[in-house]
């Protein structure tokens, strides 16, 4: 790729073991297993699993200067988007390389990865498979035991590889395993070429693996040590480790890691580490309500965000120690949260809605056609770009069905989260919308534009070759770009 390297959209990813018992293929979501289920639980907490273990926290640089012609820009982008290719997950000849009944079946596309010109898609099945937009050919399957269900995928672009996280029939699907490859051999379809990864690690349930790539840091819990540690996310080297010892939960910010405790009946203790070295910077209580359930605590750069059950929102900040409240009816608890780091900003989805809020508790935006077609707000569904100007969702139709009902097909909606308008728009009524024709004459697209846009269940951007990559229900993948 030519002329300098664009900042990557930065992943926090956890990946949580299942309960012994089962099969690999019911899970919540493409996080795996019991969704979220983390070493312990604060309480009850209300956030959705599935969608917090997906959850992303943006990094990457400044927001570029939005004049006018930055602005006017940002549409021609997304015009005359075509319909371009369209990917099968599906083998009939799958019974000749696996052999677990579900991983045969039709399966529901449930993440999409791209990097450079290979496109990744994991099935719910736990089948994943790779395609080339150079030869818009499969490359491979990367399940390479017949019994492997691949949980869920990370690119890490400090080595340019990708890591699957697998489990395994022969265990009863209770132990996670990674493994990276190298993006060259996936392409060369040398599989083999990769190599497994914290092997020393006992990741059973409720173990964890957990990448962030905004520290470059991957962070593990092995429930059978009752020891968290991390490692380096450039050659996976072993940095510290942290004994469990009381831990509730650890949450992962720009240079630091905070510390959950046991919580009292009027305080919980937390404790902020240096993410470099491990050592303690801050050591504080923070008072809540009696006998009322966290609801959630995060912690963005220095403020520390808690939500008790039918509770004021409190912001505080860690350095300074500023408490802002606000109120229950103006922040009721969301689903789920993006982090737009750099912006110092973030999202908050909540019934298909999404707002951008600031830290001082202050609603910035609240979009104007961007209704969430998926209730649980998977952010698999959902993409932030490197410039934090644009998110891009799979969301419901403002058309209605022949019969009047409301649609069965959504729309790829493309909004600014600064303003809150829809800038741009891939919709089955619209006109100018079409599939791409074949240049040598053959049909490589069987479905339609309406069938491509019906029932998506992942969506991915990918920034440099400016195409939206969606998968949907029928296990099929399809290419949007101009």
């Amino acid at each position: 790729m030519d002329g300098p390297k664009r900042s990557q959209l930065r992943v926090r990813l956890r990946v949580t073991a299942r309960r012994r018992g089962g099969d690999g293929a019911d899970r919540a979501g493409p996080g795996g297993g019991t969704g979220g289920e983390r070493k312990r639980r604060l309480d009850a907490p209300l956030i959705n699993s599935a969608a917090k273990l997906q959850r992303r926290e943006i990094g990457g640089r400044q927001l570029a200067a939005r004049g006018g012609g930055a602005a006017a820009a940002v549409p021609e982008r997304f015009r005359n988007m075509q319909l371009q290719e369209e990917f099968d997950t599906y083998d009939h000849d799958a019974h000749l390389f696996v052999k677990l009944q579900f991983l045969k079946k039709r399966s529901k596309i449930i993440e999409i990865v791209a990097a450079k010109d290979i496109i990744f898609a994991l099935a719910h099945s736990g089948l994943c498979a790779a395609f080339s937009r150079v030869t818009n050919k499969r490359l491979s399957f990367l399940n390479l035991s017949p019994d492997e269900v691949i949980r869920s995928l990370f690119y890490n672009k400090n080595n340019d590889s990708l890591i699957t996280v697998s489990v395994y029939a022969s265990d009863h699907f209770s132990t996670l395993k990674c493994r990276t490859t190298p993006i060259e051999y996936i392409r060369r379809d040398q599989l083999d070429a990769g190599f497994p990864l914290f092997e020393s690690e006992s990741l059973k349930w409720p173990g964890f693996v957990e990448f962030d790539d905004v520290n470059g840091k991957v962070l593990t819990y092995s429930a059978q040590d009752g020891i968290y540690k991390v490692f380096d996310l450039k050659n996976y080297s072993f940095l510290y480790s942290i004994p469990d010892t009381n831990v509730q939960e650890i949450k992962i910010s720009p240079g630091i890691m905070l510390l959950i405790y046991d919580r009292t009946p009027s305080y919980v203790p937390l404790k902020i580490l240096s993410i470099e070295d491990g050592k303690p910077l801050k050591l504080f209580k923070h008072l809540l309500h009696r006998g009322k359930k966290i609801d959630f605590i995060e912690q963005f750069n220095e403020k520390l965000l808690v939500k008790q059950e039918d509770e004021n929102l409190q912001i505080l900040d860690v350095r300074s120690s500023e408490l802002i409240e606000i109120s229950i009816e103006k922040f009721m608890t969301p689903s789920a949260f993006i982090f737009l780091y750099e912006n110092n900003l973030f999202l908050t989805f909540r019934n298909r809605t999404v707002a951008v809020w600031n830290f001082r508790g202050e609603l910035v935006t609240s979009f104007e056609d961007h209704l969430l077609w998926h209730q649980d707000c998977s952010t698999n569904n959902i993409y932030i770009t490197t410039d934090q100007d644009l998110i891009i969702s799979y969301c419901k139709s403002n058309a209605a069905a022949d019969d009047g009902t409301a649609s069965s097909i959504g729309s790829i909606n493309m909004s600014d989260i600064m303003t809150g308008k829809c800038i741009a728009k891939i919709a089955a009524n619209d006109p100018a919308l079409s599939i791409a024709p074949r240049k040598n004459g053959s049909p490589s697209i069987w479905s339609s534009i309406p069938e491509a846009l019906e029932d998506v269940t992942a969506l991915f951007y990918d920034e440099d070759r400016n195409e939206i990559y969606t998968g949907n229900s029928q296990g099929l993948v399809h290419v949007w770009s101009s």
